[in-house]
């Protein structure tokens, strides 16, 4: 008998450790399949929440497309007239690569004089536009190189644009070498009788003095339209847009008159308060 109970036991034993085996089981499963229900409703959010954005970009663009062709048009009466008087000095930062589209400067340029615009600086990092400046200044008529351009007729020129052509050399290299010319003058200071000992301070009149005189010292402009996937300035000379209101335009490929005007138009409206 003992036996026998013995092996009941054994089997009831064993009966329940197989029913809590088959329970655990079951509740694997059943977690698996909430955790695959779970990610595919998340993947399933995402894939919503990506149409709704792209659909909201997609409408965006369509948007500004529409708005841009009107501008082109002359149906928007409003763009028509602008009033160039608070853009004096206009920047146009290009990316490095899409520098060497030289075809879409050039068009971008042409569009420029067209508006009315009489003072332009090109700029990008590498210095590709500085080597293709022969090119485009082919294909401009009534052009003058900023730095060649007399000193006291830059900026009072009303017969021809006047364009300037920067790179990012024009920005760290050009301090240096105006704080070597500031060096070099107080040493000459001091060599012909002045106080070596007299603290020597130099402000801001005399560091665009120095840039000017190593050929870094253009005028500060008052917008500056970026072109590329950057939304920055790519090192244009930091001291030359203290107050220059800065606008990314997009990639220089799909660059539109509309958008331009626009740009400008915006900016004339704005009033501009400088302080004391």
């Amino acid at each position: 008998m003992d036996s026998r109970e013995e092996m009941q036991k054994v089997k009831r034993s064993i009966a329940q450790v197989r029913c809590q085996e088959h329970e655990l089981l079951v509740w694997c499963n059943l977690f698996t399949g909430l955790v695959q229900i779970g990610s595919f409703g998340l993947q399933f959010l995402w894939c919503i929440l990506h149409f709704i954005v792209s659909i909201w970009y997609f409408l965006l663009e369509v948007t500004h497309v529409v708005e841009s062709t009107l501008i082109s048009s002359g149906l928007l009466k409003n763009y028509k007239a602008l009033d160039l008087g608070k853009l004096r000095y206009l920047a146009i930062v290009v990316g490095s690569e899409e520098a060497y589209q030289t075809a879409k400067v050039t068009k971008l340029l042409q569009w420029l004089e067209a508006i009315g615009m009489k003072h332009v600086c090109l700029y990008d990092m590498e210095g590709v536009l500085k080597k293709s400046k022969e090119a485009i200044l082919e294909k401009m008529n009534n052009t003058t190189v900023f730095q060649e351009a007399d000193e006291n007729d830059k900026l009072l020129d009303q017969k021809h644009m006047t364009l300037e052509f920067a790179s990012y050399s024009d920005g760290k290299e050009a301090v240096a070498k105006a704080a070597n010319l500031l060096f070099a003058k107080y040493l000459q200071s001091a060599n012909s009788g002045g106080d070596p000992d007299q603290e020597r301070i130099f402000n801001e009149p005399h560091m665009n003095e120095a840039l000017r005189a190593v050929g870094s010292g253009g005028p500060e402009p008052d917008l500056l339209l970026v072109y590329g996937p950057a939304r920055c300035h790519l090192g244009f000379p930091a001291w030359r847009i203290r107050y220059t209101e800065i606008v990314h335009m997009g990639s220089l490929k799909s660059m539109r008159y509309g958008s331009l005007i626009k740009a400008i138009y915006k900016f004339t409206m704005v009033r501009q308060n400088y302080g004391k």
